[in-house]
């Protein structure tokens, strides 16, 4: 079974303010029973990914549900009182202090990569004196579209689709890289592909895991791009700009691997004419 590190994700105050600024609010008037609403059905997504430490997430889940059990609880006596009347007595108080320090030091994080960007561009490099890649972009965007826009996307993609569970019977054992493979070069052929489009003819849960992975993996690590046109809308997914593509539309660059072609056997060496 294909694991996701919940790290990827950076937290469930990553999600939290990610739908926040989806729902366009200010962080201080929190739409409780929404981003309730929301949060759950992101959880069910993440557990169909089968993601560790997933109990972080639920925790936040129950904060949620307690915030708004207390807000509705209130309501009748503080029915005629304006909200600003005395933060202190907000039961969303606390969570938006956690959202606002977390908000603020993600903001800070950003600033500081955007300054490293701008020295390394004062310098004149040699050819090959390429910047590292080691950077870990998952509480960042992954170009224009973020990890959790592609998260909503599979979870549109599961409401709309009967997935076999019953993999015991039914298991995909093909590695990431195969994916990687597959979806890049189809993306390089028709150079922009419907994100949804990848899981039309598939409903084996641990196949569905494996090609969500291999998108991750081209956009983090590959290059590609996703672009999502309309906000909340279909995701595009684009080959990598300048791109280095063969005649017969490969030219991906996997990880190192041992392996020999997923096809077979490796494709044999060119020999040296004996002239």
């Amino acid at each position: 079974m294909y694991r996701v590190e919940l790290d990827l994700f950076t937290g469930p105050l990553d999600l939290l303010l990610y739908l926040v600024r989806r729902s366009e609010v200010d962080i201080r008037e929190l739409p409780i029973a929404k981003l309730t609403r929301q949060f759950q059905e992101f959880i069910e997504v993440l557990e169909f990914l089968d993601l560790d430490l997933v109990g972080d997430f639920v925790a936040m889940a129950s904060t949620l549900v307690e915030v708004k059990s207390r807000l509705v609880l209130a309501e009748p006596e503080e029915e005629d009182e304006p909200i600003e009347a005395d933060v202190s007595d907000d039961p969303r108080s606390g969570l938006v202090e956690r959202l606002l320090e977390y908000k603020r030091f993600k903001e800070a994080a950003t600033a500081l990569e955007e300054r490293a960007a701008e020295w390394q561009e004062r310098y004149p490099r040699l050819s090959d004196d390429r910047p590292g890649t080691g950077r870990d972009p998952a509480s960042d965007r992954i170009k224009e579209v973020e990890l959790w826009d592609l998260v909503s996307a599979l979870g549109r993609v599961l409401q709309r689709k009967e997935v076999d569970e019953q993999s015991s019977i039914r298991y995909d054992d093909t590695p990431i890289h195969v994916y990687v493979e597959q979806i890049g070069n189809l993306v390089r052929r028709e150079q922009e592909v419907r994100f949804t489009s990848l899981f039309d003819e598939e409903s084996l849960r641990s196949k569905i895991v494996g090609m969500f992975l291999a998108v991750l993996e081209l956009l983090r690590h590959h290059g590609f791009r996703a672009e999502q046109p309309v906000p909340f809308g279909e995701i595009i997914i684009r080959p990598p700009l300048n791109d280095g593509t063969t005649q017969d539309g490969s030219g991906l660059t996997l990880p190192n691997t041992d392996e020999a072609s997923w096809e077979g056997e490796a494709p044999a060496e060119p020999q040296a004419d004996d002239a």
